[in-house]
């Protein structure tokens, strides 16, 4: 069965820009979200309506950052404007002040995020750089330029948000010092899976969720992340941990649930699995790929009918997944249901018809059933479209002898043996292939062979072999 997989949630990366200038000369920071799906890439920033609360949704949280004079005009009504989204109105007026005033940083900052807005991400990045140049030291401003950067798939994300781990939010510091180590733990992360990067960067990565686990110990979400790399790692037991300790903190966390789930499949500790699995399907019937991955550790348990109830549960969620409907016909072999296998292979060679495999795994689910007519056909069709498909060869030679036509048996097995090692079975197929054919010589000589590699764990086809040999090499 193939590898459990799970779906990896989206995990949101808080960062704050600057905002509303208040009467007592302090920039009070709009909150900025970007959120980050892992298997993507891809982010998006987005700002909580003006008065949202500063309470329990990550991202959306005030800060405060110190104005070191009074605020320009401009910057005050560009603010109004920005609370309002009025994004477009916005942007001459803080251009025309960071033309005035290039070392204004909070004003290259407010340009940065509306033009963020606009959805002009390479001038918003060119004016987070210039609102970093200004002032290099604000937390804030590094933490956002990284995130840009790291959205644009540039480089320098790292150093930027690495900076930003080495500074002080303005405010909520625990919380923003830990968005900074899961962001550069994020960037991180996609460097590893790059397989030209040496030494691979995956040990930082951990670590820097780990640094995040401490500044906010009652967050689930570096627990998880932590995890997901430990498993790649296959370090089992660690990413247990993780898992077990985001569920601890999150007890409706489906992602930490699935990775237990996946840690314990890959470790072959199929009961835990189960146990895990059934609360993903319990909480969320509709998903397709739960009941597949449930459906899979049933199988291995050797529970198939009850894995065969989850595939097609599955199957009715996901009718077009490929993967999902040739699990199910492989597993009503397994379960004896040769007919509802024939159906099911048939159904999607009508989709699939140059599929080699799908013709090879209908032959063998007819042979099952002593169709080896059909069977033949279907082992031919396949060496036809795959010529190096040399366990299919094996097939085909059985077929063909179960058919009598040993001439075929005997070349599909001289196939074969250029593809596969040798092994016992094949000495025999072709020993009894060329006894029909009456070459008495070329007969012996595979029977031989055969019981040398057989060494009592044929005992039906030994007994065979020494009585044709008997028959063959009679004693003068």
């Amino acid at each position: 069965m193939g590898e459990v997989g799970r779906d990896v949630g989206v995990l949101v990366l808080a960062l704050t820009v600057a905002g509303c200038i208040s009467p007592a000369t302090t920039v009070e920071a709009r909150s900025c979200v970007l959120t980050m799906d892992q298997e993507s890439g891809q982010q998006a920033q987005s700002r909580p309506q003006p008065g949202s609360s500063s309470s329990s949704q990550k991202g959306h949280r005030h800060q405060t950052i110190v104005e070191e004079q009074d605020p320009a005009p401009e910057l005050t009504k560009a603010e109004a404007l920005i609370q309002k989204q009025d994004f477009a109105s916005a942007e001459p007026l803080l251009e025309k002040l960071v033309e005035g005033d290039p070392g204004n940083y909070v004003g290259w900052f407010d340009l940065a995020f509306v033009e963020n807005e606009l959805g002009k991400q390479a001038d918003s990045i060119a004016a987070y750089r210039k609102s970093v140049a200004a002032k290099p030291d604000v937390f804030e401003s590094n933490l956002n330029l990284g995130l840009q950067l790291a959205k644009a798939g540039q480089p320098e994300a790292e150093q930027f948000l690495r900076r930003a781990t080495q500074l002080t939010p303005t405010s909520h510091v625990a919380e923003g010092q830990e968005r900074a180590w899961l962001s550069l733990g994020h960037v991180l992360e996609a460097k590893s899976a790059d397989v030209s990067v040496h030494p691979t960067p995956i040990d930082e990565a951990i670590a820097a969720y780990k640094q995040a686990e401490t500044l906010q110990p009652k967050d689930a979400e570096p627990h998880l992340a932590a995890g997901l790399l430990l498993e790649r790692q296959s370090k089992f037991s660690d990413a247990e941990q993780e898992y077990k300790h985001a569920l601890a903190l999150d007890t409706n966390s489906m992602d930490a649930v699935t990775g237990l789930a996946n840690v314990y499949m890959r470790g072959r500790r199929f009961p835990e699995a189960e146990s895990e699995l059934r609360k993903v399907v319990a909480a969320h019937p509709e998903r397709a790929a739960a009941h597949v991955q449930l459906g899979r550790v049933l199988a291995a348990e050797g529970k198939n009918e009850d894995a065969i109830a989850e595939l097609e549960a599955a199957a009715k969620s996901d009718p077009r997944n490929v993967a999902l409907q040739r699990d199910l016909a492989d597993l009503y072999v397994s379960a004896g249901k040769d007919e509802q296998a024939q159906a099911a292979y048939k159904k999607l060679l009508a989709e699939h018809p140059n599929d080699a495999e799908l013709h090879d795994s209908l032959g063998q689910s007819l042979l099952r059933q002593k169709k080896f007519a059909e069977a033949l056909q279907e082992f031919m069709t396949a060496v036809k479209l795959k010529p190096d498909f040399g366990s299919a060869y094996g097939d085909l030679a059985f077929a063909a002898g179960e058919n009598k036509n040993y001439g075929l048996a005997v070349k599909a097995l001289d196939a074969r043996s250029k593809l596969l090692p040798e092994i016992p079975i094949t000495y025999f197929l072709r020993a009894s292939a060329y006894d029909h054919l009456k070459d008495v010589k070329k007969a012996a000589a595979n029977y031989h062979l055969f019981l040398q590699a057989a060494n009592g764990k044929y005992p039906e086809q030994e007994w065979q072999a020494k009585h044709r040999l008997n028959a063959l090499e009679p004693k003068k």
